[in-house]
């Protein structure tokens, strides 16, 4: 009998602990500060340590429960996920977070082959709202939310 039972589950969790503790060496030389000062690698460590555990979950549910082999990958999302993240990153300066945040979910729901144009607008007004909540209002950063090239300052 073998040890990996679910091989797609097996290599996602060492997938995600591979990230995890990539992120977690990059993030060494960052001051860790303390629970109640945190410092710049505060928030990336913990992340780091959250993906990590999943990550186990994961590998050990590979181990344990019955699973598929992967069979092919998938271009067509991962061009599109990708390409959702490096539009993000460039447009976030000309259009401003609120903007670029929205066009890179909706676009990134593209990738589904269940895409429903609905499902898709309320996602992204959902994931944009919930966004500005977090990182604008509750986090203070001191994000643009319209760019110079949409008439922003």
């Amino acid at each position: 009998m073998s040890l990996v039972r679910n091989p797609k589950d097996v290599l996602s969790g060492l997938l995600f602990i591979a990230l995890a503790a990539l992120f977690a060496w990059q993030g060494l030389e960052l001051p860790f500060g303390t629970s109640g000062r945190m410092g710049p690698g505060y928030f990336p460590m913990v992340l780091s340590g959250t993906l990590g555990l999943l990550g186990l979950i994961v590998l050990v549910n590979g181990l344990r429960t019955q699973g598929e082999a992967p069979s092919s990958i998938a271009w067509r999302a991962l061009i599109i996920l990708i390409g959702s993240i490096v539009f993000f990153g460039f447009a976030m300066r000309p259009l401003g977070f609120l903007p670029a945040l929205a066009i890179s979910v909706f676009a990134s729901t593209l990738a589904s082959q269940k895409f429903r144009l609905q499902s898709a607008i309320i996602n992204t007004v959902v994931m944009t709202v919930f966004c500005w909540a977090v990182f604008i209002k509750g986090l203070g950063l001191p994000l643009q939310i319209i760019g110079p090239w949409l008439g922003g300052y």
